[in-house]
C-alpha cells in the first residue's frame, strides 16, 4: 500500500512539473514588443484618429523631424 501511495505522489509531482513547464513556455511566448511613441502616433494617424496637423505637431513634440 505504501508503494502505491508513493507512486501516486510521484505521478502528481511529474504532472505538476509538466504543467508548470507548459505554462512557462506559453507565458513566455506572449510578450509583445514595445511600440515606440512614434509608432503609436503613426498608427493613430493611419487609422484616421488624428489629423495631419495633429500628427505633425505631436511628431515635432517628440523631437523627430522624420517625414514618412
Amino acid at each position: 500500500m505504501d508503494m502505491m501511495a508513493g507512486a501516486w505522489i510521484w505521478m502528481l509531482i511529474w504532472i505538476a512539473a509538466l504543467l508548470v513547464m507548459v505554462w512557462l513556455l506559453v507565458a513566455g511566448g506572449r510578450s509583445t514588443p514595445q511600440e515606440s511613441p512614434l509608432d503609436i502616433l503613426r498608427s493613430r494617424y493611419a487609422a484616421g484618429d488624428i489629423s495631419e496637423e495633429e500628427f505633425r505637431h505631436a511628431r515635432d513634440i517628440l523631437g523627430t523631424g522624420e517625414s514618412r
